[in-house]
C-alpha cells in the first residue's frame, strides 16, 4: 500500500502500474480531480480519497480493477452514476461524511452490479423515514449498509480480503503439514524464546523499506 498524505500526486512518483493500493487522504483536490490520478493505474483495486475536498467525481479516471473506494469526508452531492462507468467492479462503497441528501441520487449506484457493501454514515439522506429499508429495497445487490446488514449483523471487517486470506491460510495449514515435524519447536528451544520474534520483526521492516523503494521513486 502507498501511502501519499497531505501532498501532491505527481508524474515521477509512483511506478503506477505496479500499484494495487493508493491512499490520498487529506490531499488538496483541484476542479474536482487530484494532479496525476489517472487511468495509468492499471492494476489499482484500493483506493482512498478521503478529505480532499472533492466535489465532484466527473474527472474520476478510469479504474476498471478497483475493488474498494474511500470518498468520505467530501462535498459530493450527486454525479454518482460515473462510479459504474468508470469503476464497474467496485465491491466496497464509503461515501459517508458527504452531501447525499435522497433516494434519487444513491439510485445511480443500481449500475453497480457487484457492490456489497456502501456506507453513508453522517450524510442528510441518513434522516430519512425507512432509510435503511428504502436503500436495502433500491440497491438488491448490496449486503451491507453502513457496516450493518438487513438482519442488523455486522459486517466483517474487510469480508473479500478475509475469504482470500482464509484459502492462504488454508494453503499455508497444508505446507506446515507437509513439513518435518518439530523443526520449528527445535528451533524456538534453541534461541531460548523471543529471539526468533526479534528477528521475524527486522526482516519486516526491511521488507516494508524495500517495498517502498519499489514503489516510490
Amino acid at each position: 500500500r502507498v501511502f501519499l498524505v497531505g501532498v501532491k500526486l505527481t508524474s515521477g512518483s509512483l511506478s503506477r502500474s505496479k500499484v494495487t493500493e493508493l491512499v490520498l487522504d487529506n490531499c488538496r483536490s483541484s476542479n474536482g480531480e487530484i494532479e496525476g490520478l489517472n487511468d495509468s493505474f492499471k492494476e489499482l483495486e484500493f483506493l482512498s480519497m478521503a478529505n480532499v475536498e472533492l466535489t465532484s467525481l466527473a474527472k474520476l479516471p478510469t479504474l476498471s480493477k478497483l475493488r474498494k473506494l474511500e470518498l468520505s469526508d467530501n462535498i459530493i452531492s450527486g454525479g454518482l452514476e460515473v462510479l459504474a462507468e468508470r469503476c464497474p467492479n467496485l465491491t466496497y462503497l464509503n461515501l459517508s461524511g458527504n452531501k447525499i441528501k435522497d433516494l434519487g441520487t444513491v439510485e445511480a449506484l443500481q449500475n453497480l452490479k457487484n457492490l456489497k457493501s456502501l456506507d453513508l454514515f453522517n450524510c442528510e439522506i441518513t434522516n430519512l423515514e425507512d432509510y435503511r429499508d428504502s436503500i436495502f429495497e433500491l440497491l438488491q445487490q448490496i449486503t451491507y449498509l453502513d457496516g450493518f446488514d438487513q438482519e442488523d449483523n455486522e459486517a466483517p471487517d474487510s469480508e473479500d480480503d478475509d475469504d482470500e486470506e482464509g484459502d492462504e491460510d488454508d494453503d499455508d495449514e497444508d505446507e506446515d503439514e507437509a513439513g518435518p515435524p518439530g523443526e520449528y519447536e527445535e528451533e524456538d528451544d534453541e534461541d531460548d524464546g523471543g529471539s526468533d520474534l526479534g528477528e521475524g520483526e527486522e526482516e519486516e521492516e526491511v521488507g516494508l523499506s524495500y517495498l517502498m523503494k519499489e514503489e516510490i521513486q
